[in-house]
């Protein structure tokens, strides 16, 4: 299980992602510098114990209609050559484990992977901000798939009732800005 330790990073995540996001195709927003705030989330874990991973969502705050989006986040403690130069969210310095490589998640094959098993039924999500914590939030809408699967990430989520959520789709939840709870479909899967 992760272990969430009660420290600081420098720059934040949300100070990164107020940089990155808006370089992304998939950014729905107009403004340069959007303000963020961290809306939900949830952990997994790397059997391996050298992946950090948070499927994090964050709502812009700017002025007008609030968009949340989800990035799944990969920690690492050193570079990798093995993920493109663009995958490179930033680095933080963590006040507990030191320089820590932050990537954009649907780059990082351990994220994937581990992303994989929970649809397949074989992870378990975690709470975002308590150690060893399941988080029951996080559901697996239909039958589980098996075999060979592509993966979707829904990077703009908007909320959905439960008609509208397709079989195979993770579902988990984020709050808006004024405290409106939502949920939605963070990712869907498909046969290869």
């Amino acid at each position: 299980m992760a272990t969430i330790h009660r420290t600081t990073m420098t720059p934040g995540k949300l100070e990164l992602l107020t940089g990155w996001l808006p370089r992304q195709s998939w950014y729905a927003g107009g403004a340069e510098r959007p303000e963020l705030a961290n809306a939900g989330g949830f952990r997994l874990d790397d059997p391996e114990g050298a992946v950090g991973i948070e499927f994090m969502v964050v709502v812009t705050t700017s002025p007008g209609e609030p968009v949340a989006y989800l990035v799944p986040l990969g920690y690492r403690g050193a570079a990798s050559e093995d993920l493109p130069d663009e995958a490179l969210i930033g680095t933080s310095e963590h006040g507990v484990l030191g320089t820590r490589w932050i990537y954009d998640g649907v780059h990082d094959p351990v994220v994937m992977a581990r992303l994989g098993a929970l649809l397949r039924g074989e992870a378990t999500p975690q709470h975002q901000s308590r150690s060893d914590t399941p988080d029951p939030t996080v559901t697996v809408h239909g039958p589980r798939p098996d075999g060979g699967f592509d993966v979707r990430v829904h990077r703009v989520l908007r909320p959905a009732d439960g008609s509208a959520i397709p079989s195979g789709g993770l579902v988990a939840g984020w709050t808006w800005p004024d405290g409106t709870a939502a949920r939605g479909t963070f990712a869907t899967v498909a046969p290869r």
